[in-house]
C-alpha cells in the first residue's frame, strides 16, 4: 500500500532525476516530447512498484532502466508495424535497423545528459522567451502554469510556446549533444543569457504586482549551479553564478513591508544573506585563478561584490565601481551598460557628470522607453536641485513602468520633489 511518506520520497527522487532522465531519453530518441512521456511513465511505475519492492539502492538508475525498457518496447512495436506495412506494400524505403542495434545505441556511454539538454533547450534558433520557457520546463521541472505565473502570462501562451519550441528543434534536426569549439562558445553564450534572463525577471520583475519574484531567482541559481558543476573551469559560468549569488543575497532586504522597492542606501544590510555573499566571493577568487576576470558576467560579479563588501552605504567604493563599468562598457558595448556607467560616475564624481554622460545616450532608441533611464536622469536632476525637471522625469519613468511596486516607488520620488518634501541624496537604483 502506498503511504504519503513513500509518495513524497518517489516524487523527490523524480524531481532530482527528471532532467537527467529526459536528457538521456531525448538524446536516444531525438524526441523531447516522447522523452517527457517516458520519464512520466517511469514515475508512475515507481509509484506502483516501490511500495512492495522498496526504494532501490540507486533510484535514478532504476527510473532510467524502466524508461529505457518502455522506449525499447515502443520501438519494437513500431518496427513490427513498419515491417508489416513494408511486407504488404513492398516498401523500397524500408529501413533494416535492428532492435539489437537500437538497444546497443541506448546503452552507449553518452556522458552527462543534462548538459546536452541545457544546450538543446537554449539553442539560438529559439527566441529568448521560448528558450526561457523550455529551459524552466525541461531543466527546472516547472509546469506550464508555474512558468506562466512567473512571467505573468497565460498558461495557454506558455504551453504553446513550449510546443512550438520543441517542434522547431525537431524540424531543425538539432543534435542532442554539447557542441565543440567555436560553436560551443556561441551556444554557451545563449545558455548563460537564458539563465540570466530568468534571474533578472525574478530580481527586478518587469511587470505585475510584485517587485521581486524570489522563486525565479532560485531556479536560475539552481540552473547555474548545475552548469558550474558540469563546466567547472568555464570562467563565464562561474562569473554568472557568482553574480547571481551576490545579487540574490539582497532579496530579503530589497522591498519594504509595503512591497515597494528599497534603494541600496535604504536597505538593512543586516538582512543580506552572508552565506550567499561568501559563496559569490569565493567564485570570484576561483575566477581570478582561471584568469577570467574580464568576462561580461565576471565584471558584473565584481561590481556586485563592491556593494557586498561595503558594511554601510557610505563605505561603497564608487570610484572602483565607475572603473569597472568603464571596463564593462568596453567589453560589452550597450546602451543599458552605458546608462549604468553614467549612474556609477554620478555617484563617484557628482550628478553633473552623470547628466553629461546621459546626454550622449538618452536618445538611443532602446533607452527612450526604458524607465530606468528616466529614473536615473530624474535622480541626477534632483541631486543638482532642479526639482521641477526631476519631478517630470520621475513621473515619466513611472508612466513607462509596467510593475506596480516600481511605479509606486517612482511616484514617491516624484512627490519628494515638491517644495515641502526634500529628503537627501537618494540613489535611483532599487
Amino acid at each position: 500500500m502506498q503511504t504519503p511518506d513513500l509518495n513524497r520520497t518517489v516524487e523527490t527522487v523524480f524531481r532530482m532525476e527528471r532532467a537527467r532522465l529526459i536528457a538521456g531519453l531525448a538524446r536516444m530518441l531525438r524526441d523531447i516530447e516522447a522523452a517527457e512521456e517516458l520519464a512520466q511513465d517511469a514515475l508512475v511505475a515507481a509509484l506502483a512498484d516501490w511500495p512492495t519492492s522498496g526504494v532501490p539502492a540507486n533510484p535514478g538508475a532504476w527510473l532510467m532502466a524502466t524508461a529505457k525498457r518502455r522506449a525499447i518496447d515502443g520501438l519494437r512495436r513500431r518496427k513490427m508495424i513498419e515491417r508489416k506495412h513494408a511486407e504488404i506494400g513492398h516498401d523500397p524505403d524500408r529501413q533494416d535497423t535492428t532492435i539489437e542495434e537500437i538497444e546497443a545505441a541506448m546503452d552507449d556511454d553518452i556522458g552527462d545528459e543534462r548538459l546536452s539538454l541545457i544546450f538543446t533547450a537554449c539553442h539560438p534558433i529559439l527566441s529568448a522567451d521560448a528558450r526561457a520557457a523550455l529551459t524552466l520546463r525541461l531543466i527546472g521541472g516547472l509546469t506550464a502554469g508555474e512558468i506562466a505565473r512567473a512571467f505573468l502570462t497565460s498558461e495557454t501562451t506558455i504551453a504553446q510556446r513550449i510546443v512550438r519550441a520543441k517542434k522547431t528543434i525537431a524540424d531543425a534536426g538539432v543534435d542532442y549533444e554539447v557542441p565543440r569549439g567555436a560553436e560551443r562558445d556561441a551556444r554557451l553564450a545563449s545558455v548563460l543569457e537564458v539563465i540570466y534572463l530568468i534571474f533578472n525577471e525574478g530580481y527586478a520583475a518587469s511587470a505585475g504586482e510584485d517587485a521581486i519574484r524570489p522563486q525565479l531567482c532560485a531556479e536560475a541559481m539552481r540552473l547555474g549551479r548545475v552548469l558550474a558543476a558540469l563546466l567547472p573551469d568555464e570562467p563565464e559560468v562561474l562569473g554568472l553564478l557568482s553574480l547571481m549569488e551576490i545579487q540574490a543575497s539582497r532579496l530579503a532586504a530589497r522591498v519594504g513591508p509595503d512591497g515597494v522597492p528599497l534603494t541600496l542606501e535604504q536597505q538593512n544590510r543586516g538582512r543580506w544573506d552572508h552565506l550567499l555573499i561568501r559563496r559569490g566571493l569565493a567564485g570570484l577568487e576561483r575566477l581570478r585563478a582561471l584568469d577570467g576576470e574580464d568576462g561580461f558576467y565576471a565584471l558584473q560579479a565584481a561590481l556586485a561584490a563592491c556593494h557586498a563588501r561595503a558594511r554601510r552605504f557610505e563605505d561603497t567604493d564608487w570610484g572602483r565601481i565607475a572603473g569597472l563599468y568603464d571596463r564593462l562598457l568596453e567589453a560589452m558595448p550597450s546602451p543599458v551598460v552605458a546608462l549604468n556607467r553614467a549612474v556609477a560616475h554620478a555617484m563617484a564624481f557628482g550628478p553633473e557628470v552623470g547628466l553629461m554622460l546621459l546626454n550622449d545616450i538618452e536618445n538611443e532608441p532602446k533607452l527612450s522607453a526604458y524607465p530606468a533611464m528616466h529614473a536615473a536622469k530624474a535622480d541626477f536632476l534632483y541631486r543638482t536641485g532642479q526639482m521641477a525637471d526631476a519631478r517630470c522625469a520621475f513621473e515619466r519613468a513611472a508612466a513607462l513602468s509596467e510593475n506596480r511596486m516600481e511605479r509606486t516607488f517612482l511616484l514617491n520620488r516624484a512627490a519628494a520633489c515638491l517644495p515641502s518634501h526634500f529628503p537627501q541624496n537618494q540613489n535611483t537604483r532599487p
